[in-house]
Parts: C-alpha cells; sequence; structure tokens
C-alpha cells in the first residue's frame, strides 16, 4: 500500500503596507509618544495645527468659488463673505474636547445657515472633526442623537437647499458614507484607548501582584530563619540558665557570696527565654513540632547530598577549612543555602546536570558557592531573586553581613555568597 504524505507548503510572508512605508508615516509613528506628550501639555496646538491645515485644504476653493464659479472671478466682497464663513466655521476645533457636543452643535447650526444664505465651502469638513469627537468622548445614546441631527441636517440641505439635479440620492448616501467614516475613526480611538487603559491596569496589578508575592516570600522566610534563630538562642539559654543553677548550687554547698549573683544570672536566663519564647515562638507551624529535631549544620550535609543525589542530580561537594568549628547558627546558614540552591537546581537545571558545591573557611570569612551546567531558563535568567530560594540565600546571607551573587554562569547557574564569621546582624 502506497502512501503519500500531504505536502506542507510554506506561508507566504506578508507584502509590506505601503502606508507604513512612507516617510511621512514612519517619521509619525517613531514621533508617536512624543506627540501624544505635547498633544497632553498643550492641546490648543494640535487645535491650531489642525484648523490652518483644514484652511489650506480649502482656501482655493473658498476663493476660486469651485464648480460653476471655477472660469469666472469672484468679487472682492465675496471672496470676503467666504473666507468668513470658512473661519467661523474653525472657531469650534478649539472647545471640542472641552464640550464635543456643544462644537458639534455650533457647527451645525453655522452650516445651516450658510446653506440657507447660498455659501457652500468645503470647510464644512469640520463637521467630521465633529462627529470623531463625540464619537470618542460622549455616550451611545449622545452619539446615536447626533447621527441623526447629521442625517436630517444633510438630507434636508441636499433635497431642500443644495443645487443638486438629478443625483441627490447618491449625493445624501455619499455625505452619509462621508460622516459614518468620521463616527466609526472615533469610535475605533476610543476603543483602542479603553484596551490601553485596560492593559496598562492589568500590568499595573501583575507588577502589584509580583511586589506583594516577593514580599510574601521573604516574609515567610524571615520567618522561617526566625524560627531556627529561636531554636538556637532557646538552646544557648538553656545552656546559660543549666550552668548558672548548678553553679549557684555549688556556691551554696561551699558557702560562697557568689550563689545569690548565680541565682539571679539563672532567673534572668529563664525569664529571657520565656520571653523568647512569647515573641519569637508564634512564628511556629502548628502543624510541625520543630523543637523535636535539631538544626542541621555541616555534619548533615552528606545526608542532605545525598538526598540530592537520589532525587536524579549529580553534585561535586569540596571543603577547605576547619568548617565544623563554625557557629552552629553559621553552619545552619551554610546549610540552608546549599540546601536552596541545589533546590534550584533541581527544579529548573533540567535531566543530566551536575552540580558542583564549594564551601571554603577562614578566620574571616566563609565562601559558599554553587554551579550546575543546567540550562538556564527564561524564569532563572529574567528574575533571579524573584523565587523563594534566592530570596531565603540572601536573607541568610543578610545574618551574617553577607554578599549574594546570583545570575547565568558558565553554561548554567551559579549562586555565591560570602559571610563573615564574626558579626551576626
Amino acid at each position: 500500500m502506497i502512501t503519500s504524505e500531504p505536502v506542507r507548503v510554506a506561508p507566504t510572508p506578508p507584502e509590506p503596507d505601503p502606508f507604513l512605508e512612507h516617510p511621512v508615516a514612519r517619521w509619525l509613528l517613531s514621533r508617536q509618544g512624543q506627540l501624544q506628550s505635547l498633544d497632553r501639555r498643550r492641546p490648543w496646538l494640535l487645535d491650531t495645527v489642525l484648523a490652518l491645515l483644514v484652511l489650506l485644504f480649502t482656501l482655493g476653493q473658498v476663493i476660486t468659488g469651485g464648480g460653476e464659479h471655477r472660469d469666472t472671478a469672484l468679487e472682492p466682497r465675496v471672496i470676503a463673505i467666504r473666507l468668513a464663513a470658512a473661519v467661523l466655521l474653525l472657531v469650534p476645533l478649539w472647545w471640542r474636547r472641552r464640550a464635543p457636543v456643544a462644537a458639534f452643535a455650533a457647527v451645525a447650526v453655522i452650516l445651516l445657515a450658510q446653506w440657507a444664505a447660498g455659501i457652500w465651502v468645503a470647510t464644512g469638513v469640520v463637521v467630521l472633526i465633529m462627529l470623531h469627537g463625540v464619537a470618542a468622548r460622549c455616550s451611545m445614546r449622545t452619539l446615536a442623537v447626533v447621527a441623526g441631527v447629521t442625517t436630517a441636517q444633510l438630507t434636508f440641505a441636499i433635497y431642500v437647499l443644495a443645487p443638486v439635479g438629478e443625483h441627490r440620492l447618491a449625493a445624501l448616501l455619499l455625505m452619509l458614507g462621508t460622516s459614518s467614516a468620521g463616527i466609526a475613526a472615533g469610535l475605533a480611538g476610543r476603543t483602542f484607548r479603553a484596551y490601553r487603559d485596560a492593559q496598562d491596569g492589568w500590568t499595573a496589578w501583575l507588577e502589584a501582584q509580583r511586589d506583594q508575592q516577593a514580599q510574601l516570600a521573604a516574609a515567610a522566610e524571615r520567618a522561617r530563619v526566625a524560627r531556627e534563630m529561636h531554636d538556637l538562642v532557646g538552646h544557648h539559654l538553656a545552656i546559660v540558665i543549666g550552668l548558672a543553677q548548678g553553679s549557684a548550687q555549688l556556691a551554696i554547698n561551699r558557702q560562697e557570696s557568689t550563689a545569690e549573683p548565680l541565682g539571679l544570672i539563672a532567673e534572668t536566663g529563664r525569664t529571657a527565654l520565656d520571653d523568647l519564647r512569647r515573641v519569637v515562638g508564634v512564628l511556629r507551624d502548628d502543624t510541625q513540632n520543630p523543637e523535636l529535631t535539631p538544626q542541621p549544620g555541616m555534619a548533615d550535609m552528606e545526608r542532605m547530598l545525598a538526598g540530592v543525589r537520589a532525587a536524579g542530580l549529580t553534585v561535586t561537594y569540596r571543603t577547605a577549612g576547619d568548617l565544623h568549628g563554625l557557629a552552629p547558627g553559621l553552619q545552619l546558614a551554610v546549610f540552608r543555602i546549599v540546601q536552596e540552591a541545589l533546590t534550584n537546581t533541581l527544579k529548573h537545571a533540567g535531566p543530566h546536570a551536575i552540580a558542583e558545591v564549594t564551601v571554603t573557611a577562614d578566620q574571616n570569612q566563609v565562601r559558599v558557592r554553587a554551579s550546575d551546567n543546567g540550562r538556564t531558563t527564561t524564569r532563572r535568567s529574567s528574575s533571579p531573586a524573584g523565587g523563594h530560594g534566592i530570596v531565603g540565600i540572601r536573607e541568610r546571607a543578610a545574618l551574617y553581613g553577607g554578599s549574594v551573587i546570583a545570575g547565568p554562569g558558565s553554561g548554567g547557574w551559579t549562586v555565591e555568597v560570602v559571610m563573615n564569621q564574626g558579626s551576626q546582624l
């Protein structure tokens, strides 16, 4: 049996728009933002330019008369009257933004009066601008009324006032179609502004959500760090209380004078421990009982790495310096930083990734470096500080006056943390 696969035809690229290829159109598109800003600051300037353009467009017809008067020179008085009529139609352009319905009504009355007086000038194109303003800024009910008035006025002018012969219906349809173009342009601009405002509002909402999620992530991580520090500090306070009580009892047995101060130290330690549990202990999650599990340190690093390797990630671990001699809180910070970095690698590096972890310590600083050769996904590269893992790393490093550098490395992702041994903020 012979089968044939369907022939796939590559789509034809769209032809360039001749209008967009025009130099004037390209210039307007490149200056669109500047022109909009100028229009918001000085709206009268655009209205003046628009009025001058309309006047220049119709000036020849105003002076020569056009049509049947094309071959005969008009009297200066007639030219002055026609020019005054044309300028009078342009006056409502300057308040069409503040009061579009009033501007349309003024143009409609002026046009009707001119047509009744037998003055027909092409400046009547201003009515299209007015219809555009009403469609762009007023309600649909107002637009319907204005469209009805325009239809009635044009019908009356063509069938009663205009010197039109046999083709009155064609002239009426042509005028109504031209007027509908002004309304359609206004509605299109109104729809575009509504879409742009909705898009701006959606963008602002997304940015607010992103900032809120970042704040919640930072707050949750701080609460987690505070719970762990509560355990550490509580542990040390319990040791201090036990030593003070034992020393006080020994001083009593020996009848030494230090028994009372040592008892006060033990009592103060118990008060501090109670206050610590009340203030920081409220951050605990009631669904867990972290007091039953000791906080991890450098001795637990291999156990954690074994779990990561079992999840499918190849990890190389190197150390330098006396890491087990670090303070318990610093050991906890190093453990969590490595854990968060490897968790980030498991999530985003992809299959068959290899990670390298290096922890070095000297007398002053502890350096942690975790890198992988996995793919740098869009999420990792575009927002390195957007995930909870990086937030946690920064919060823990800040406890020890440290700095964090996280970003794309050579073929993967790298996290480098430097913390000070002698300072805990």
